[in-house]
């Protein structure tokens, strides 16, 4: 972004607050659009699919139990995190440690302080594996 708001003698990177857009430029080299260092962790499901985890970051990962998925079968599970509110955006998807193709993933319910993930086992097999979620929290307007 070019320096455009100038404060005596240095200028200030552009502010977006009230901007209608928010960008990355250059995207093949530097633009990126995300949260900062320190707003990502990572938390291991215990004993099965369907355990709550606690994730207090607006972003992360998510490692599912490796426990069984039958054929068909939906897993249901809560994400404790205090960074949700009702008003936000919730998106996950699958980033790896699964059979290709064979999950569906979703969001059920957003609440202040959790939200609630879905994991469908999409195929005709028995799977034990340990899916590794990525999440991203979008916050909209109060």
């Amino acid at each position: 972004m070019a320096n455009t708001k100038p404060i005596g003698v240095a200028y200030e990177d552009q502010n977006i607050i009230g901007a209608d857009i928010v960008k990355a430029a250059n995207i093949a080299t530097t633009g990126t659009i995300g949260y900062a260092a320190g707003a990502y962790d990572v938390v291991t499901q215990t004993n099965n699919k369907t355990t709550a985890v606690t994730i207090n970051t607006p972003s992360g990962q998510i490692i599912t139990a490796n426990a069984q998925m039958a054929p068909s079968a939906n897993a249901v599970f809560v994400v404790n995190c205090s960074a949700v509110s009702t008003k936000d955006v919730v998106v996950i998807s699958v980033a790896s440690g699964g059979t290709l193709g064979a999950y569906n993933v979703f969001i059920s319910a957003i609440a202040d302080g959790s939200f609630t993930v879905v994991i469908k086992n999409i195929t005709n097999n028995a799977y034990s594996e340990a899916l590794h979620l990525n999440y991203a929290i979008f916050h909209t307007a109060t």
